[in-house]
């Protein structure tokens, strides 16, 4: 079940790209989105790693040269490291009662890197555009 999801979700984030131009987060993102989708916690906590992610790359980009892999590394890195600091630091020491559990540590670094590429508004609408299509999809999976 879930190896044919992330084929569809390779499938569908394809044809939606072919068909607007717009990158929903990333080739995988939109499959783990629609695998977690009854879990919408970890969806929000995920956008907000990749929101802080884009704007410390942003934040950086006025005093670095980041482009390219550059840029896309240090998203990747960024999402690991907040994602760490996360789980070790903020979430045992109890500050929220919330479970701030993200999906992954790569996942919000590749949502941050498609951020920066286009807006972060047509990603996260892509994103979501294809989620639910994918999760659709799901549903008549035997």
């Amino acid at each position: 079940m879930i190896l044919q999801l992330f084929i569809i979700g390779l499938v569908v984030g394809f044809i939606f790209y072919e068909i607007t131009g717009i990158s929903p987060g990333g080739v995988i993102a939109p499959a783990y989105f629609a695998l977690f989708i009854y879990e919408p916690d970890r969806i929000i906590m995920t956008v907000i790693i990749a929101l802080i992610v884009y704007l410390i790359i942003r934040g950086l980009s006025q005093f670095l040269l980041l482009y390219g892999r550059r840029k896309f590394l240090l998203a990747v890195l960024l999402s690991f490291f907040l994602k760490l600091l996360i789980d070790t630091l903020i979430q045992p020491a109890d500050i929220f009662k919330l479970d701030l559990q993200s999906i992954g540590y790569i996942i919000p670094g590749l949502i941050a890197n498609e951020m920066g590429r286009q807006k972060i508004t047509s990603t996260l609408l892509s994103l979501g555009i294809v989620t639910l299509i994918i999760f659709q999809v799901s549903l008549f999976l035997p």
